[in-house]
């Protein structure tokens, strides 16, 4: 069974989904073969590298007052504990787009273990630690602690590797549908939207195997 978790590194829900249906899959067991790929989305695509304040750009995209984003955050916290994922606090938005770029070329040259850690590192850098997923130095910290090739990670994120194909996936998926995250889906055909809760992924899962 394949499944393509499309999501963006700046989405909150994104690192709780990716947690809970981690613990879905686990709870399905060895038996239950899964291919899990993570797919480009990008919130804020025309994000400068500089960022933006959290708040303000949370008020101008969504109308949110502070005392919402604190309640949302709050929610936000519960969900993540109950899943392993730790928040911390945030105070900007970044651009995501070499993150994604980097998330590329860790499946393509490096298998896909190494890109679902990446993933991982890259959610508990920025929700976790606040810190911003696009600077460079950030992602090649996180590929040496990931033990991947840092020379060629450097390589990459110096030009222009791999951004047709992130540019070609993005279009690909919301051309399909999506447009907002996290999204899965399963053997290019089922849509599981949102950040589910792990009982809720294994069942959909455990349905879907048994129809196929």
């Amino acid at each position: 069974m394949k499944v393509d978790f499309v999501s963006d590194i700046a989405c909150p829900w994104c690192a709780v989904g990716l947690n809970a249906l981690e613990r879905a899959l686990t709870n399905l067991g060895d038996g239950f073969a899964i291919e899990l790929e993570f797919q480009p989305f990008e919130l804020n695509p025309d994000m400068p590298a500089a960022g933006a304040d959290l708040l303000q750009y949370l008020a101008a995209k969504y109308g949110l007052g502070e005392a919402q984003v604190r309640a949302n955050q709050a929610t936000l916290h519960e969900r993540g504990a109950a899943v392993g994922f730790a928040f911390g606090a945030r105070g900007r938005v970044w651009n995501t787009f070499d993150a994604h770029r980097l998330l590329h070329w860790a499946r393509v040259e490096a298998g896909a273990e190494a890109e679902r850690r990446l993933a991982h590192a890259l959610f508990a850098a920025y929700h976790g630690q606040g810190r911003n997923p696009g600077a460079r130095e950030l992602l090649l910290e996180l590929v040496d602690a990931l033990g991947l090739d840092h020379a060629r990670a450097a390589q990459v994120l110096e030009g222009d590797a791999f951004a047709a194909e992130v540019r070609a996936a993005e279009r690909q998926w919301q051309d399909a549908g999506i447009h907002s995250v996290p999204a899965l889906v399963v053997d290019g055909r089922h849509l599981i939207q949102g950040a589910q809760k792990p009982e809720v992924f294994e069942q959909v899962l455990r349905r879907l195997a048994a129809q196929a």
